[in-house]
């Protein structure tokens, strides 16, 4: 099989390993962009006004435009092509790192390029990160390769074009997710390592870098243009994309999380299991071999590794799809590590290693999840919200407490609070003042779901809320031992039937 088929292969591949995204529902961050793209009207004081989210623009445009073309579920398939597009790009920048490092036989260039292609597919479809949900991490990444591969290009041809177009893409993933810098810190070592190290001359790195920041600026200017435009106060937009994370930083450190706790060990252990952790210890192990064949790039992929990393080890929250964000960076590490190879002429098997853990272990991942879901599993926000929907009446309003955005979307019903996230709400309402008054004010909500425990974070000002709910509500049901189920109080006896037994099949199926 010719090798340029392999690259096509796994593209192919990792498009069709995007598959359970047919089968579960929405998970609670797809579900909370959506309700946010539904609601969007913003304010001066506001930039999506009821909901609030601290997300750029672009995700929730993106959410908005998949959504009002094929419905719900049609940014998944925006994800999966994401997919297919980042090994293509993967294998676009390894021919540019082989030239650089100077393999010359045709052969070996693309034989590198399949073997970079079938990691980096490998690594994406690993349903041990996330196989179904496709948020800012899934569709930023794509992106933020294209930028690395047109970085290197622009390096080599000495192109203005494409360093700008670099630019644009790196900063455009940033709009995403605001902490997928690893575009812009590639492309920034790249060319300033090119000039260091005398490979460009100094006025034609300038003029690249120029070029490069011309195309970041494309994706900033439009937003602030937009908020101009709608009236949005730049000091709002500003906190909702930038200052908000430095407060939610401060929360996630005075307060207590056994979650967030428990959640970094299973970080870590996947992180070890889907082989990532194998590629960066070659990286490291055979660093000084690398910065001799091509210093300049192996730095600029250290750098950008070090950051993608370092991002995800102080994120806090230490959630599964943070470890999509250096797939980009490892990529870039392999091909280097492979071009090492063919360059010494060595016969190495301990990359090629590497990469055959990594396709083994995304293979048993994707068969071990397929197996789960053919045994039977049930989706019990769901469930819970449409049996509240099943029931509600024309009006009915449902507050879920504790960040369960699926829940909310099930159910079909607006929420009369703006946090549908749990770390904005206890950010930004930490004695629940705000919460309060929504449920003793003169229009309280119907339902009131309990997704958390009132007191799981024992800062918050959960008192009051027990009270109120003792007062003006009925508990009516633990939905499948997990969510208790509030009601306004009524004469009229309420009942809620959660169907905890049958399993989800398909998105069709609903």
């Amino acid at each position: 099989m010719g090798t340029g088929r392999v690259v096509w292969l796994a593209a192919v591949a990792a498009f069709v390993a995007r598959f359970p995204g047919l089968l579960w529902p929405l998970r609670p961050d797809e579900a909370g962009f959506l309700l946010v793209a539904r609601a969007w009207r913003p304010e001066a004081d506001s930039v999506y006004g009821h909901y609030f989210v601290d997300r750029p623009p672009p995700i929730i445009w993106l959410m908005q435009a998949t959504d009002s073309v094929g419905g719900a579920y049609t940014h998944r398939l925006v994800g999966a092509v994401g997919c297919a597009l980042l090994v293509l790009a993967a294998a676009a920048a390894t021919r540019e790192i082989a030239r650089r490092a100077g393999v010359v036989d045709p052969a070996a260039v693309r034989r590198t390029t399949a073997w970079v292609a079938v990691g980096t597919a490998a690594l994406v479809s690993n349903a041990q990160i996330d196989p179904v949900a496709a948020k800012g991490e899934l569709l930023g990444i794509p992106l933020v390769m294209l930028s690395c591969w047109l970085s290197l290009r622009a390096v080599r041809r000495i192109s203005a074009g494409d360093a700008f177009w670099a630019g644009f893409l790196a900063m455009l993933a940033v709009g995403l997710k605001q902490s997928i810098v690893g575009g812009l810190v590639f492309g920034g070592v790249l060319l300033v390592g090119s000039v260091v190290a005398r490979q460009l001359p100094v006025r034609d790195t300038l003029r690249c870098a120029l070029a490069a920041v011309a195309g970041a600026a494309v994706p900033v200017v439009v937003v602030v243009g937009w908020a101009l435009a709608v009236g949005v106060r730049l000091e709002t937009l500003w906190y909702v994309t930038v200052s908000f994370r430095s407060d939610a930083s401060r929360t996630i450190a005075t307060q207590s999380s056994e979650g967030a706790t428990g959640r970094v060990w299973v970080l870590l252990l996947v992180f070890i299991g889907i082989g990532m952790l194998l590629l960066v210890v070659c990286f490291l192990a055979q660093l000084p071999g690398l910065l001799r064949l091509d210093g300049v790039a192996t730095v600029a992929v250290l750098v950008m590794l070090g950051v993608d990393l370092a991002g995800v080890a102080v994120s806090g929250s230490y959630w599964m799809p943070y470890l999509f964000v250096p797939i980009p960076a490892i990529a870039l590490a392999l091909a280097l590590l492979l071009s090492n190879d063919r360059v010494r002429g060595t016969r190495d098997k301990v990359n090629p290693a590497a990469v055959a853990f990594c396709v083994a272990s995304s293979v048993v991942a994707l068969v071990g999840w397929t197996g789960a879901w053919v045994g039977g599993r049930v989706p019990v926000e769901v469930r819970t919200g449409q049996a509240l929907d099943s029931i509600a009446r024309p009006g009915d309003r449902v507050l879920v407490y504790g960040g369960r955005a699926d829940i909310q979307w099930a159910t079909h019903a607006s929420s009369p609070y703006p946090h549908l996230w749990s770390l904005p709400m206890r950010t930004l309402d930490p004695g629940l003042d705000d919460l309060r008054s929504t449920l003793t004010g003169s229009n309280p909500p119907t339902w009131f779901v309990e997704a958390s425990y009132i007191n799981t974070w024992s800062e918050l000002g959960t008192r009051p809320i027990e009270s109120s709910l003792i007062r003006k509500y009925e508990f009516v049901v633990t939905a499948c031992d997990r969510y208790r189920i509030y009601h306004l109080n009524t004469v009229d006896p309420v009942e809620v039937d959660v169907d905890c037994t049958t399993p989800y099949r398909t998105i069709w199926g609903k």
